[in-house]
This record gives C-alpha cells, sequence and structure tokens, in this order.
C-alpha cells in the first residue's frame, strides 16, 4: 500500500469513529460471517412477465425448506422498474452463509422435473453472479412489493485490497446502519463477486425499502453525511472510478430470517 493510501485509509477509518459513539466503541467488534448470494438474471419477454412472476411450487418448498433448516438465511425475487434496452427484467436469489449451502439450492432446482414451455422457455437472455458480503444487515420478515436500490462502482487501479472494507466501514455502514435502525430501510448489503464475472475491482451497494418515500429519505441521508464530513468526497474519489458507475430499481418480493 503507497503512503497515500495509507494516508486515506487512516483518514476514512477517522470518518467512521467520528460518526458516532457507539461506531467507536463497537469498532473492535468481530467481522459479521461472510454471506453468499446466488443471483439468476433473466429477460423475459414482456406478454410473459406476468406468468413468469408465479411462484413454481416445487422451487417454493425447496426454499422455505433450507430457510427453515439454516441452510439459507434469505431469498427473494426482483422485478426490473428501470428498464435498459437490452437488460435484464427479472431475477430470484437466494443467501447463505457458505458457498456450499448456495449450490446445494441451485442443485435441488436442476434436479426438478424439465419444463419444456412456459415462461422460462420462452427468456431471450440469463446469466448468473456469485456474490460475497461481510457488510450487511437487515430485519427479519418477508417484504412484498419493496423496492430495492442498487449502485454498482468500480475501484481505481491505486486503491488498496482492503478499500471495500474500508469505504464500508468507514462511509456506508453507519448511514445505512442508521436507517435500518429507525425503519426506513429493511435490509442493506455491500457486495463484491465471488466468482469473477466482472472485473474484480467492482462493488455494488444495495439496499431495500418498504415505501417509495424510503428511497427519497435514505438518498437524502446519504447526500448528507457527505455534506456534514468534508473528508468523504476526497475520500471517494481518491478511491472509486465513477466512470462505469451505473444504478438498478427493483420491485422485490423477499424473505429473510
Amino acid at each position: 500500500m503507497t503512503s497515500f493510501a495509507c494516508t486515506m485509509t487512516t483518514a476514512l477509518l477517522a470518518i467512521g469513529l467520528q460518526t458516532s459513539g457507539a461506531q467507536a466503541q463497537g469498532a473492535d467488534k468481530p467481522e459479521k460471517e461472510l454471506i453468499y448470494t446466488y443471483i439468476s438474471l433473466w429477460q423475459v419477454p414482456r406478454a410473459k412477465w406476468s406468468e413468469f412472476a408465479k411462484p413454481v411450487p416445487g422451487n417454493q418448498k425447496i426454499l422455505d425448506q433450507a430457510l427453515a433448516d439454516g441452510s439459507l438465511v434469505a431469498y427473494g425475487d426482483d422485478f426490473t422498474l428501470v428498464h435498459s434496452a437490452e437488460g435484464y427484467t427479472h431475477d430470484n436469489w437466494w443467501i447463505s452463509h457458505s458457498v456450499a449451502g448456495v449450490l446445494k439450492i441451485l442443485d435441488a432446482f436442476e434436479k426438478q422435473p424439465a419444463t419444456t414451455g412456459g415462461a422460462l422457455a420462452s427468456t431471450t437472455k440469463h446469466a448468473d453472479e456469485l456474490l460475497v458480503s461481510r457488510h450487511y444487515n437487515w430485519r427479519a420478515g418477508t417484504y412484498k412489493d419493496a423496492y430495492t436500490h442498487g449502485s454498482s462502482y468500480k475501484l481505481k487501479p491505486t486503491a488498496p485490497d482492503d478499500a471495500v472494507a474500508v469505504l464500508s466501514k468507514s462511509i456506508f455502514e453507519p448511514v445505512l446502519e442508521k436507517l435500518l435502525a429507525d425503519g426506513t430501510i429493511g435490509e442493506y448489503e455491500i457486495d463484491e463477486e465471488n466468482i469473477h464475472t466482472e472485473a474484480p475491482d467492482s462493488f455494488w451497494i444495495f439496499y431495500t425499502t418498504t415505501t417509495a418515500e424510503g428511497i427519497d429519505k435514505t438518498n437524502a441521508a446519504i447526500r448528507e453525511s457527505g455534506r456534514g464530513n468534508a473528508l468523504i468526497g476526497p475520500a471517494l474519489d481518491a478511491w472509486v472510478d465513477y466512470t462505469p458507475h451505473r444504478d438498478s430499481l427493483d420491485r422485490p418480493n423477499a424473505t429473510f430470517k
């Protein structure tokens, strides 16, 4: 790590410690157990959207059983609200504390009886992702027709290896934890790829809120956090390349244990 990066790391950690006394007191807490998120992304023709959104009974049974026995800690599906011309329209996902737990569900799905028709057979584009995170939290429960906002970012080549961890602990988590505590959001996570199908310097920030007003409140809180500390802007600019930045807005149905 260069001396500049060391200086920036110290400044960022100072930001996190200044955010609240509780944050400072909890600085030595053990790190959270890793979570792994498997996401299947689909591009579905518009005529099949309503059909695709219907739960598959066999798959639903597998997910519910895995949540009950602890193999999974969450699962859900999303419908894209802001579409791009060639983008995905739907996704399904599930979360485990181990890669084995994630792959156990994938294997169970693949053993389900094959279907030759229906909405799945009509999909025109498909991709999978396996993400990993140590920076997350949620309120247990089921969220129906909520909103999930996602933002993707890319680190600069000069950013240190622990840049995502430092940024998460110092800047992102303090704001998101406050919003989780006051009920504005129900879940957040800061993800990196576990299986790199994209550049390994990318990371994503997701949060889920049950109301549209929650999006406005969360965005306002993030902007206010930047105004409240003059170091945040320069710190982000030093490590983050905003050129490939993208946002997403989805309508999820999700269950968290």
